[in-house]
């Protein structure tokens, strides 16, 4: 199973170490967000890895919505209770939410569709920096503190027409925005799902990009720059 190597699991209770999550975020996201690197003093675990786990527990519904309300720092256990409901709530082990999950509509427990959705989905999710959020930033004159990157995962949603597949699954951006406020933006990515040519469901992406500044294209390219030697050599 492809999430096997990146969770323990005893009594229950999962936990993550930060160097299984930081494996995830680069190998299966391709994601180089400081957030995830294991010796970062503000450390998260990735929200995709959450979201995957999530997936494997539940299944895929037909719309489904995943709320991120509080980061999960290396080996704090974490709660996945029984989904009898359609509103799932997500624990550390100390009692506060993490995840919450609001589904509808049928369910599919298929292992084929849950790791194509899974493997497709989070690549796609790590594409935001450098690709997706550069120009957004340049666009709106703003950019976050090259010296204290805060790029965090709020939400994301999605709405399926079928849960059949009949081909390869892919998941592709289909428009990106930005709306600004004073000190932080929301970055809003909309996507498609895919079964072979054929749109199947829809999607969207919220982050959250803290800590505004005054664009600054010397300083943000240089970490841009930096952000792609760190990925090329990995």
């Amino acid at each position: 199973m492809l999430l096997e190597s990146y969770y323990t699991k005893y009594d229950n209770i999962i936990r993550i170490t930060a160097e299984q999550a930081s494996d995830f975020a680069k190998q299966e996201c391709h994601d180089f967000n400081p957030l995830h690197d294991p010796d970062n003093k503000r450390f998260c675990v990735p929200g995709d890895l959450l979201f995957a786990l999530a997936l494997s527990e539940y299944g895929v519904s037909e719309s489904m919505s995943f709320t991120f309300t509080n980061m999960v720092g290396a080996k704090m256990g974490i709660l996945f209770p029984k989904a009898d409901s359609e509103h799932i709530i997500i624990t550390n082990e100390l009692g506060k939410s993490v995840l919450e999950i609001k589904k509808q509509g049928n369910t599919s427990h298929d292992p084929v569709l849950i790791e194509s959705l899974i493997k497709n989905y989070v690549v796609f999710s790590g594409q935001n920096f450098p690709t997706l959020l550069m120009p957004l930033m340049k666009k709106h004159n703003v950019m976050f503190n090259p010296a204290r990157p805060l790029v965090m995962y709020n939400s994301m949603s999605f709405e399926f027409e079928s849960l059949s597949l009949n081909n390869p699954l892919h998941v592709e951006l289909s428009d990106s925005y930005f709306e600004v406020e004073t000190k932080r933006a929301d970055n809003f990515l909309n996507f498609d799902i895919f079964d072979g040519q054929k749109v199947i469901g829809k999607g969207i992406k919220k982050l959250i990009v803290a800590g505004l500044k005054p664009y600054d294209h010397e300083r943000i390219s240089a970490f841009s720059l930096a952000y792609e030697s760190r990925r090329s050599a990995f």
